[in-house]
């Protein structure tokens, strides 16, 4: 059965542009009243400034008291969405101790904290939606601490929807997705990336905010769908 996000309240936790901006956006579009929370609240506000139905609040994913205190303030929540991430790239010998350890903790321990504060505040219809990678199934040298990260989230997925249940919880797995996130590589890098990656998964070509976006409502409204990851990847992991 898939449900309604009219008049449910939906939590996205992430920055006010990308993947986080589109989520909200479209729970909005469906009826939800829709709270956007990060660390910089004041840059939220102005992401938002002017849209109906869209409030904003300050949560950081790496230290609990802040947790407590969001979930403190809302009250009950039906639905959250984790979109936070920090990545730590590189090959072994050039890994940064510091950086896994706040990939590892915004992307799962943050996560699991917001279901230990937040889910005694939902109802029977409540969910969580947090965000693995394409990194996870498909392993290549110089992701291992982006691939590993993104594992851990699958299994904090299932595990929680076991012990949280009837709340569901599952995770979205995006592939290459056209963000901000690849503009590190230049206009001409991240074109010649793209290129090479559409080239060769079986979708032939790079993934949207919007395609992630739906994914995230299917696993918000599909009331039987609880445990999962949905692997919205353009077939990458395939190639």
């Amino acid at each position: 059965m898939t449900g309604s996000l009219k008049d449910q309240t939906v939590l996205v936790i992430g920055r006010g542009s990308g993947l986080a901006r589109a989520i909200v956006l479209a729970a909005r579009d469906e009826g939800a009243q829709v709270i956007a929370a990060g660390r910089n609240q004041e840059a939220l506000g102005a992401a938002y400034v002017g849209e109906p139905d869209i409030s904003t609040e300050i949560v950081d994913l790496n230290d609990e008291a802040s947790i407590a205190a969001l979930g403190e303030r809302l009250g009950t929540v039906d639905h959250v969405v984790s979109t936070a991430s920090a990545r730590a790239r590189g090959r072994l010998a050039d890994l940064d101790r510091d950086a896994v350890r706040v990939s590892f903790d915004t992307k799962v321990i943050g996560p699991l904290m917001l279901a230990k504060h937040l889910a005694p505040r939902m109802g029977k219809g409540g969910s969580f939606v947090i965000f693995s990678g394409v990194a996870a199934a498909k392993i290549a040298v110089g992701t291992m601490a982006v691939a590993i990260t993104n594992a851990a989230a699958d299994t904090l997925a299932r595990s929680l929807a076991l012990e949280l249940a009837p709340i569901r919880v599952n995770a979205i797995s995006p592939g290459v997705i056209d963000t901000g996130a690849w503009d590190a590589f230049g206009e001409q890098g991240k074109a010649d990336y793209f290129a090479d990656i559409s080239s060769r998964n079986p979708a032939r070509r790079i993934g949207t905010i919007d395609d992630i976006a739906q994914g995230v409502l299917f696993a918000l409204t599909n009331t039987f769908l609880t445990g999962q990851t949905l692997h919205i990847d353009g077939g990458e992991p395939l190639t």
